[in-house]
Formats: C-alpha cells, structure tokens, sequence
C-alpha cells in the first residue's frame, strides 16, 4: 500500500510535455518581440532620427509580438496536461 502510494505521487507531474512544448515557444515569441523593440545601432549617435525610434517595428511589431508571447504562456500554464 505505501509502495502504490509513493508511485502515485511521484507520477503526477504538474505539466507535461506539451506545456513544456508551449513555454518555450511563448519564450521565443517574447524573446523576438524585445530584440525587435530593441532594434538595431544608429548609423550617427549623436544625431536623433524619428524614422528609426519610431519604426513600426518598434512601435508596433515588438508589441504586438511581446503580448502574443505572454498570452501563449498564459495558455500554456492553464492548459491540462493530455492524460495517457
């Protein structure tokens, strides 16, 4: 009885593998959307140009990416895991 017992609680896993799947997925997505909002060095430092800051990658695309990710982690840690 206690030998069935420690089986139990050691064979229930919070995720499963296709949470996990999800998650590093979700990490991609958000990992994307900030290298995209970071954006790449300016040709002249010392010199302000809009059209660069104010990219619709930057304002736009990185957003809408981050937000994506977080939705997709949020589903992925909500989501039961597929029973066998």
């Amino acid at each position: 009885m206690i030998k069935e017992k420690k089986e139990m609680e050691t064979s229930q896993h919070l995720f499963g593998k296709e949470n996990y799947i999800w998650m590093l997925i979700g990490l991609l997505v958000l990992a994307t959307g900030f290298f995209l909002m970071a954006g790449g060095r300016s040709a002249n430092p010392n010199e302000f140009n809009p059209k660069e800051i104010y990219s619709t990658q930057r304002i736009t695309i990185a957003p809408i990416l981050i937000v994506a990710g977080f939705i997709i982690e949020i589903v992925a840690i909500m989501k039961k895991p597929s029973g066998k």
